[in-house]
């Protein structure tokens, strides 16, 4: 049966690959998006709704499928207020879990972090941890959070710290285990799809677990 996928973050690197995926896969027939700007694909199975994020609980009417995709994110550079980055890190995605909760949508797969504890003295890796508390709190029955080790690709923004250790972890990755291995955007994304079809044994899903779902 042909399947509705709601997408967030499809503007972005990883989301920008996963709704490719899903523009080619014939187990979707409507690929919803929620986001702030457009995207420069045109395609008839695209629902384009262009909103506040911030305000995500009001689109409950529109927020309806099969399966939800989260690849909401920032960095501390692009956003250093850590209000605003609370705001998307963690208020985006545990308001798209609300909903796909209260729409009966039974499958939601986020991307998080490695490092994410709600416990950390460290304030991005403990807004992680909280997100992924609280997501999970939601219930949903097949739920998938996602921990990737750095992700790999070029992206428009400056991102000098990132792009150094990528560096270092693509030189000396021989010295690295594989759950801390640089991990490349197709792979997360293709991972995601596959989650949407298959189900895996746990839900916090690291690094080289993404890895071999994506090549499974």
């Amino acid at each position: 049966m042909s399947k509705t996928a709601i997408l967030l973050g499809a503007t972005g690197l990883t989301g920008g690959i996963l709704l490719d995926f899903l523009l080619k896969d014939n187990t979707f027939h409507q690929v919803k998006l929620f986001s702030r700007s457009p995207v420069v694909h045109k395609d008839p199975k695209i629902e384009e709704h262009l909103i506040d994020m911030f305000n995500l609980e009001e689109q409950s009417d529109s927020f309806t499928g099969d399966v939800v995709f989260c690849c909401i994110g920032t960095t501390q550079a692009n956003t250093p207020d850590k209000e605003t980055y609370r705001k998307i890190d963690y208020g985006i995605p545990v308001t798209a879990a609300t909903l796909a909760k209260q729409n009966g949508i039974d499958i939601f797969v986020v991307i998080s972090a490695m490092g994410a504890d709600v416990k950390s003295s460290i304030f991005y890796n403990r807004t992680k941890g909280e997100m992924e508390r609280d997501v999970l709190q939601q219930g949903i029955p097949n739920t998938y959070i996602l921990q990737p080790s750095l992700i790999g690709g070029d992206r428009d923004e400056k991102r000098t710290g990132e792009r150094m250790a990528q560096f270092f972890m693509g030189t000396f990755g021989f010295l690295i285990p594989k759950k801390y291995k640089i991990i490349q955007p197709e792979t997360i994304a293709k991972a995601m799809q596959r989650l949407s079809k298959t189900e895996a044994a746990e839900t916090r899903i690291t690094s080289d677990r993404i890895k071999e779902i994506a090549n499974a």
